[in-house]
């Protein structure tokens, strides 16, 4: 469904893309934004099982972005090393592919609200 990577020897494993998303706190979110342009936004979220979670206003363009168009990625990088001698940087990062769900229901949004919490005390 998703191109493979092409530098393979930095691919990371299952389990060491969920340690990156359990240990990160922010990530950048991509939507199809207004006249099919991406827009990106940086968000706290939270992982649970399968599920990233995150939090915001009730209106937006983001929010517009995700009931036209549920498709989304979203990048955390963990490490950013520069190598300036090689002109280049190494990265250890994460982009998750989905389908975003916007959650209207106030129990389930104080639960998904309070695994945020949890994650960033």
């Amino acid at each position: 469904m998703f191109r493979e990577m092409r530098r393979k020897k930095q691919e990371l494993s299952h389990e060491e893309c969920i340690s990156v998303l359990n240990k990160c706190t922010s990530g950048v979110l991509a939507v199809e934004g207004d006249d099919s342009y991406p827009y990106t936004v940086p968000l706290s979220y939270s992982i649970k099982g399968d599920e990233l979670y995150f939090h915001c206003a009730k209106i937006g363009h983001k929010l517009d972005s995700i009931a036209r168009n549920n498709k989304v990625s979203f990048c955390v990088i963990d490490k950013d090393e520069i190598i300036p001698e090689k002109f280049t940087t190494h990265y250890r990062s994460v982009i998750v592919f989905g389908k975003a769900k916007i959650v209207e229901d106030e129990k389930e949004c104080k639960d998904i609200l309070m695994t945020l919490v949890e994650k960033n005390t």
